[in-house]
């Protein structure tokens, strides 16, 4: 064999097997008939081999052609799958994505972003990983994952981020009687059981120091790293706590109540993703459509 087979010497093969007839051939492949018969005298040349005897007016493939057609059949097949793969990721319907976040969004937030996301990309699938922000890093050090939703990252030369100030509001149950209230500041909650974040988080020290500046104290009661598990606590009446706007979303009409809370302390979210990883077309809209699903959140 001198020269390669060029593909569509075998659509122009297969098209003449189906039909027995070049000038139907021609009309399935969209080309002209003498064009067929170029590329069927260009493939006999190739293989060594007559490809076709005339039967009754119509032609037939020979044997050596009919050992062949299995292989021809799954190759043309395998062909018509790749273009089709390939056009469903430049039309960002398929692939798959590697998302790392806190626990907490995996139970709140991002369930139902990935939903929407999903719908109308039947071809796309996605992992998702919830653990603690230095897994979080390490993953996307590691470039095991394409996309991390952490917090209290202070930057990785191998990773590129976004950083995205969340509202934070202070949540009770329904019916108490911070309720009465339009804006809740730490002296309005002087008396109140708190459930809130690990003592060593920024977040902490930033509440902790408010409360401070206003003369009181954090009557601590639970402490949680997870907002959503501080709402969950909040929902069955045993304190009260100042969370994420994001994740206090999910429990509203659920038994829990909120105001926003006085001074601001925002809750720093960062988007993150590997550095020297190329994102695949469907990473980058899933992180854009991600981003905007925070913008009824994101403090001005």
């Amino acid at each position: 064999m001198t020269h390669p087979l060029r593909l569509r010497q075998l659509e122009a093969l297969m098209a003449v097997t189906h039909h027995g007839s070049m000038t139907r051939g021609a009309q399935e492949l969209g080309i002209s008939q003498p064009a067929v018969s170029r590329l069927l005298s260009d493939l006999r040349e190739v293989l060594g081999f007559n490809l076709f005897n005339r039967r009754d007016g119509r032609l037939v493939p020979t044997q050596e052609v009919r050992f062949l057609l299995p292989d021809i059949r799954r190759v043309l097949d395998m062909m018509h799958q790749i273009s089709e793969a390939s056009q469903n990721i430049t039309e960002k319907k398929a692939g798959h994505l590697r998302i790392a976040c806190l626990p907490g969004f995996a139970t709140s937030h991002l369930p139902g972003i990935v939903a929407a996301f999903l719908r109308d990309r039947p071809g796309v699938s996605v992992t998702l990983e919830p653990d603690r922000p230095e897994r979080i890093l390490e993953w996307m050090v590691g470039e095991q994952y394409d996309f991390g939703i952490t917090d209290g990252f202070e930057g990785h030369p191998a990773v590129e981020s976004e950083h995205i100030d969340i509202r934070t509001v202070c949540v009770f149950p329904e019916g108490h009687r911070l309720a009465s209230l339009k804006i809740i500041s730490p002296q309005d909650l002087a008396d109140e059981n708190l459930i809130h974040t690990r003592r060593d988080s920024a977040f902490f020290r930033d509440l902790n120091e408010a409360f401070q500046k206003a003369n009181t104290t954090i009557n601590s009661l639970v402490e949680s790293r997870q907002f959503t598990a501080a709402c969950e606590m909040v929902c069955q009446s045993i304190g009260v706590s100042v969370v994420s706007a994001v994740d206090a979303a999910k429990y509203i009409g659920q038994g829990l109540d909120h105001r926003p809370f006085t001074p601001t302390i925002p809750h720093r979210l960062s988007l993150v993703r590997p550095t020297l990883k190329q994102p695949s077309m469907i990473s980058l809209e899933f992180m854009e459509a991600f981003s905007a699903s925070l913008a009824p959140y994101k403090l001005p």
